[in-house]
């Protein structure tokens, strides 16, 4: 790998620098040759292996932790930072630049008494999910590889520590200007600074003016939006929308409970600790908006509170400009901006038909592939509780698609937009068991194989497509998974 180390060597005070922790007898649990492709690497290797393990240090990495702070389940937290990931820097290949961070290599800090370790089960859910959204054209962080070791950590019980290789094209957050700002220290001055490093690297079509600040808010907010928008198309719920796991590029982040939803549920909640449902499903595009009122916070000694506000305000429109556009091609109708409101009706009675019969929110959108437009009769209507109910949305649907002069090829490209394959939590929960118990990685090469192509037919591996059996319906993960 080839790093350069713009944020280490311009941004002194923003982190701490701290080497990793070896892990011992460390081993590659999963690799992706699509992440290795955006920093020009080919094959794992054994020197490789031990640099990302921290066992030998890697030439021209950094090494450091970044603080930040954050809004969590809507308290604010003054001081947080990088816990248990450790930043070697940013390695350069042919796609730009990826900040390479090693997930769960030791103590920083910032760990406040943590042990800095990743739990093997948190690993492996990181790297399929983040190799899972890319492949369904979600903006998300990657996930180079995952490292296994016979490490001993302790949680609830004792478990083997493992490390997610993370590739960002930035790791700062909502939370870093929220530190920055609130910190008694060069307040304006540092909060500048980061401003214009970020304009920098990754705005750079931006000035570093006031005209500049302004319009870089404003990307910040539709870049959000339309990831949140994207979330609600395909329903996978985060789990943890803390302004620190907030990424400023409007990157999927910092995974954690996450989850798609089998059985629809507006109202799902797929972590444990979120008592009051502030991170259910459909609260994330309100969510989004809140953390985007605490960035602006944030930035006010910068942006004058009328840019902010009017940048605010246009949140929801890009959301549901986004949303519906995302929608219209799953559902096959032209999108067009004088419908939106229409078009967003038509939606919302499909998922409260989905939610009121009970069905599998992946597997419904995936039969529009098997619709025929100008007939009545589907294998949809055929899973419908409320026959009538169906009926009298289908008829409204149909009058919005219109004629299709070629059904196959209609029907072909909503195959190529739903995914027959999403990364449901049982699946990964059964890769995990199968390396716990006989230290076996089979299903999960199965697993990402599968994942890096979700709108194929993969006849061999039909089962992943299935609901969950009894025991994986509904799971919820806590923040320690």
């Amino acid at each position: 790998m080839n790093f350069k180390q713009d944020f280490f060597e311009q941004l002194s005070g923003f982190y701490s620098q701290v080497y990793p922790t070896p892990i011992t007898q460390p081993h590659w649990l999963g690799w992706s040759d699509d992440a290795a492709k955006l920093i020009g690497l080919t094959q794992p290797n054994d020197e490789l292996l031990m640099q990302l393990s921290g066992n030998i240090a890697a030439p021209d990495a950094s090494y450091y932790a970044q603080v930040y702070s954050g809004h969590q389940f809507g308290g604010y937290t003054p001081r947080l930072g990088d816990g248990r990931s450790i930043i070697m820097g940013e390695a350069t290949g042919p796609h730009g630049a990826w900040d390479v961070a090693l997930k769960g290599a030791g103590p920083t800090p910032y760990s406040r008494q943590g042990d800095g370790r990743a739990v093997m089960r948190s690993a492996v859910r990181e790297f399929l999910i983040s190799e899972a959204l890319a492949a369904l054209d979600v903006p998300t962080s990657r996930a180079l590889a995952v490292i296994g070791s016979d490490l001993p950590v302790w949680r609830e019980t004792q478990e083997q520590a493992a490390i997610t290789v993370r590739l960002a094209k930035s790791h700062i957050r909502f939370g870093h200007f929220e530190y920055f700002c609130h910190s008694e220290q060069g307040r304006t001055e540092k909060l500048t600074q980061l401003v214009n490093f970020t304009l920098a690297q990754h705005f750079p079509h931006l000035s570093a003016d006031k005209a500049g600040y302004v319009q870089w808010f404003n990307e910040v907010v539709e870049s959000t939006a339309k990831m949140i928008a994207h979330w609600q198309s395909i329903g996978f719920a985060h789990g943890v929308m803390n302004t620190d796991n907030m990424s400023i590029l409007g990157d999927s982040f910092d995974f954690g409970p996450f989850a798609f939803i089998d059985t629809f549920k507006e109202d799902f909640i797929c972590n444990h600790s979120d008592h009051q449902g502030r991170y259910a499903f459909g609260q994330q595009p309100g969510i989004g908006l809140w953390n985007l009122q605490c960035l602006a916070q944030a930035l006010s000694p910068v942006i004058a509170s009328d840019d902010l506000v009017a940048a605010l305000n246009r949140y929801q429109t890009h959301l549901v400009a986004h949303y519906v556009e995302l929608m219209a091609q799953k559902l096959g109708f032209d999108y067009q901006v004088s419908q939106h409101q229409q078009d967003l009706t038509l939606i919302g009675q499909l998922t409260t038909l989905l939610e009121a019969n009970q069905l599998d929110y992946t597997q419904s959108l995936r039969q529009f592939g098997q619709i025929d437009i100008h007939s009545q009769h589907s294998s949809l209507r055929d899973n419908m509780i409320d026959v009538d109910g169906f009926d009298q949305w289908f008829s409204r649907y149909q009058q919005r698609v219109g004629n299709v002069a070629d059904m196959r090829q209609w029907q072909a490209q909503r195959n190529g937009v739903n995914p027959k394959y999403v990364l449901r939590n049982y699946l990964a929960q059964e890769a995990i068991i199968d390396i716990e118990e006989r230290g076996d990685n089979r299903k999960l090469k199965q697993i990402q194989s599968v994942l890096a192509q979700p709108f194929a037919e993969h006849a061999e591996f039909e089962d992943f497509a299935k609901r969950p059996p009894e025991w994986g319906q509904g799971l919820i993960m806590s923040c320690s998974s």
